[in-house]
């Protein structure tokens, strides 16, 4: 299902089907709008989400004010990878794009918390919608506060009713 392009929305790009199979879950919550979430084709890796993210939907989110965006990473180890994605955003439009993901990788998550992607993807909606931190507090997850803050205050009203 496509969003509604000129009410508020989301689009989701992922770099793998792990990471995607999490944003499944988390558009799976009952409480999301459905139509204002859509998760794109996953990119094959954390560089070529940035690449798709500058040659696709730069354009796009000029264009169009009602659309943000979350890029969904594996951090594979690297804290510092935030700063480096961040960097390659236009400052304009910088404020309508969420970097997150494991600190390491999914898989990893997936086994520390011995639940399945949609399920983890879940919990983590839940979070957003309850403004709670009970799964985005793991260990692997810990290090997305701050882009999680600006995405609450941004996104949530768009997302949940």
């Amino acid at each position: 299902m496509s969003v509604n392009r000129f009410q508020p929305h989301v689009l989701v790009l992922t770099e793998d089907d792990a990471n995607s199979q999490i944003a499944n879950g988390f558009w799976l919550y009952p409480s999301l709008i459905a139509r204002r979430f859509q998760i794109l084709p996953s990119a094959g890796g954390w560089h070529k989400v940035l690449e798709c993210f500058e040659e696709d939907h730069t354009y796009g989110m000029r264009e169009n004010t009602n659309r943000s965006m979350v890029l969904l990473i594996d951090f594979d180890g690297h804290e510092s990878r935030l700063k480096e994605v961040r960097a390659r955003i236009p400052q304009e439009l910088a404020e309508r794009v969420f970097v997150l993901g494991t600190l390491s990788e999914p898989e990893a998550l997936r086994r520390d918390m011995r639940m399945a992607y949609e399920t983890i993807g879940s919990d983590l909606a839940k979070d957003c919608h309850d403004g709670t931190d009970t799964s985005w507090s793991h260990g692997l997850l810990r290090h997305n506060a701050s882009e999680l803050g600006r995405l609450r205050e941004s996104v949530r009203p768009i997302l949940f009713a």
